[in-house]
């Protein structure tokens, strides 16, 4: 029995001691004034901090200012991006601008080359007309086509002779087909144009007629009657 005692006694089954320091009272009342001492160190050194931040404290800057240095800071970068955008969207502007001249001067130019051109045709035509004897009036440079069945362009140029200096002719004019019909020979009834015509030196006139479909023409004359109706020139064209 004796022998179990002490077995359990050294065994693992034993039961625990613990050992206690007993420190004397004056140890734990400077130990505990440290603990105290560094907690209210901590306590102010927080508090401190906390006024530095919330710009409490006069001796530090306020935190408003260095708020206020950024707003204004970022004001003046808004400002160079606003007038960086400006100055981009004068240059846009000025491009888009500089590209729409050019194009209304590109089409100009061709608009002067065609009037260039048809003052070019002009004048040839004209040098074709000029006049062959020094009186009276004739009808020069007859030119006709057919563009489409049934229809014929046709123009022409009536001239007084004779100086610069001529009464105003007062008359009409008229334009006449003739060719075959079904291939039988045929003569369009009446003129297909008869309009007045008044000028002083010379007057160009054309224009486009229409004519039956199963007609062909190959023959057009130009007459000119006066206030009268007595013919005073024609000319006649075969196609």
């Amino acid at each position: 029995m004796r022998w179990r005692l002490i077995r359990r006694r050294l065994s693992i089954s034993a039961p625990r001691m613990s050992v206690r320091s007993h420190l004397p009272w004056p140890v734990r009342w400077v130990l505990a004034a440290l603990v105290l001492g560094f907690s209210g160190a901590i306590g102010l050194w927080a508090f401190e901090f906390g006024r530095n931040i919330a710009g409490l404290n006069p001796g530090a800057r306020p935190l408003s200012d260095d708020v206020a240095q950024v707003r204004l800071q970022l004001d003046d970068t808004r400002r160079e991006r606003d007038r960086a955008q400006s100055l981009a969207n004068a240059a846009d502007s000025l491009i888009k601008a500089e590209r729409a001249t050019q194009t209304r001067l590109t089409e100009q130019v061709k608009a002067l080359e065609a009037e260039n051109q048809a003052l070019k045709d002009d004048l040839g035509f004209f040098e074709r007309l000029l006049p062959a004897s020094s009186g009276g009036l004739s009808v020069r440079g007859l030119q006709a086509d057919l563009p489409a069945l049934g229809q014929l362009r046709f123009q022409v140029l009536v001239m007084q002779h004779g100086g610069r200096v001529q009464p105003e002719f007062r008359g009409r004019y008229e334009l006449l087909l003739s060719g075959t019909f079904d291939g039988k020979p045929w003569v369009q009834p009446g003129p297909v144009v008869s309009q007045p015509l008044q000028f002083k030196q010379y007057r160009r006139v054309d224009g486009t007629v229409q004519y039956p479909a199963n007609a062909v023409v190959k023959q057009v004359q130009v007459r000119v009657l006066d206030d009268n109706g007595k013919e005073v020139a024609t000319q006649s064209l075969r196609l």
